[in-house]
């Protein structure tokens, strides 16, 4: 065997060879830029849930503020009504 014979079935194994590793590599990058986008997709969604926390929060802050005023006003009639000899 020549040197030119062993180039050539070098250059035959090895081609194919090359081009499944390109393939190979291909595939894990798309993989990794998948497993990216995903990643990428869940950690917006859990800032958007934890600003909507946040404002949920707030509103509820709110809503028993309002609830504890309408309370304190509801005894106060009550109490009106009763010193003016009414039952509530």
């Amino acid at each position: 065997m020549d040197a030119a014979m062993v180039t050539a079935i070098a250059a035959l194994i090895g081609g194919p060879m090359a081009a499944a590793g390109v393939m190979y590599g291909s595939r894990g990058a798309t993989r990794a830029a998948r497993e990216g986008n995903a990643v990428t997709g869940f950690n917006s969604l859990t800032d958007q849930l934890q600003e909507e926390r946040a404002e949920l929060r707030k509103e509820l802050a709110t809503v028993r503020q309002e609830l504890a005023t309408e309370r304190l006003e509801s005894a106060r009639l009550r109490l009106m009504v009763e010193r003016l000899g009414g039952s509530p």
